[in-house]
């Protein structure tokens, strides 16, 4: 599918037809209904292009690198503590760089950003990496998982510029060892490692995005006129406590209420840490970027699930095979926006975190992102991508 962009304008493609007319033409079963037939993988290509090129992670100068590494929670990985600049909590900040004890020493890297409520554990997910050729990195961001601090506020910014300071180190500290590095997140990740993708266009190789959050996921009539007003009022009283996430989608991911997966509840509660007015108002804020649109100039993957579930009260059904916490269809509309080249692979019965999926879908994920990874990066240094 040939898009032409024009980034130096208002509108951000140069033609195109309305996106249902674009999305149905490319795939009939765009818009099917959950379990309608027949359930397959669905790609999207926009524009590629046609040359290899290579991104040189350049002009960094982070404030601070990691340190030694620690023994991490997770067996047979290690963490280095980030010391960041001093903001308005009560003491300074610090970020955490995850990777495995011994890096097996690719040319190529990978960063990892997760999503709200959340940090690394998904070692399963980082080993589908390393089988591509990729050495394995996680940030635990400020005030999140391995990075949580007493005093301070759990998940908490202002403004999702300020995860700049972290990301960066780690990039800039991994540009010291490999010759190419991909941008990796989820969620709250996928939108904060677009837009950091989009300000620092020759720090990353690629971005690859797991389910990210680029629009509310609430009614039109909300986004329209109620998230304006959130913006503003984030920004004079941003301790406003306004809501809690649900719990559903918690309590079928952790062993401890019958899921699959192990990890710390202190980390990652089943319940959350609570909606703020002023991280809300960041999230929003990052959402009219998108929606104005970026230029990020790096191939893209971006893999959804094929279906939304209710956010509010899922159904068993819906929790095993839908996305639960945001709406694919958003991400879809949304992905064009992001830049020149991205490509969209709609999951089969995969959930918000597609690495968490049950068994077919992960695995289908995990096929899916290996194939992009191969055609994208070739054995030669020289020409990396393939147009």
């Amino acid at each position: 599918m040939l898009v032409l962009w024009k980034p130096t304008s208002g509108a951000w493609f140069t033609h195109v037809q309305s996106f249902p007319s674009l999305l149905a033409g490319l795939d009939q079963t765009l818009n099917a209904k959950p379990g309608s037939p027949p359930p397959r993988v669905v790609r999207v290509q926009t524009l590629r292009f046609p040359h290899g090129y290579r991104v040189k992670i350049e002009g960094m100068t982070p404030a601070s690198s990691p340190g030694p590494p620690q023994p991490d929670v997770l067996s047979g990985w290690v963490q280095r503590r980030l010391n960041l600049s001093p903001d308005a909590g009560p003491i300074p900040p610090v970020a955490s760089l995850v990777h495995p004890e011994t890096r097996p020493g690719n040319q190529r890297a990978v960063l990892y950003v997760h999503g709200f409520v959340d940090y690394f554990f998904q070692t399963h997910h980082a080993r589908v990496w390393q089988d591509a050729g990729f050495d394995f990195h996680a940030l635990d961001l400020r005030d999140y998982g391995r990075s949580l601090q007493p005093g301070r506020y759990p998940n908490w910014v202002l403004d999702l510029a300020t995860y700049d300071e972290e990301i960066g180190a780690a990039l800039s500290w991994l540009a010291a060892d490999y010759d190419d590095v991909v941008l990796l997140g989820h969620s709250t990740g996928g939108l904060v490692v677009s837009l950091y993708a989009h300000r620092h266009p020759s720090h990353v190789s690629a971005v690859v995005l797991n389910s990210p959050w680029l629009d509310l996921n609430e009614p039109w009539l909300t986004r329209t006129f109620l998230a304006p007003l959130v913006r503003r009022f984030g920004r004079l009283v941003p301790r406003a406590e306004i809501s809690q996430f649900g719990s559903g989608y918690g309590r079928f991911l952790h062993t401890s209420t019958g899921g699959e997966w192990d990890y710390n509840l202190e980390w990652k509660p089943l319940d959350g840490f609570g909606v703020y007015t002023g991280w809300l108002a960041a999230i929003l804020d990052g959402h009219h970027h998108v929606k104005r649109g970026l230029d990020i100039p790096v191939p893209v993957l971006m893999a959804t699930s094929d279906a939304r579930g209710d956010n509010n009260n899922p159904t068993r059904e819906e929790l095993v095979s839908t996305d639960v916490v945001l709406d694919p269809k958003q991400m879809w509309q949304r992905a064009f926006r992001l830049g020149r080249d991205v490509t969209v692979v709609r999951i089969p019965g995969g959930i918000h975190d597609l690495s968490l999926s049950p068994g077919t879908p992960r695995q289908v994920f995990h096929e899916e992102l290996t194939f992009w990874l191969n055609q994208r990066f070739k054995n030669t240094p020289d020409h990396p991508f393939v147009a």
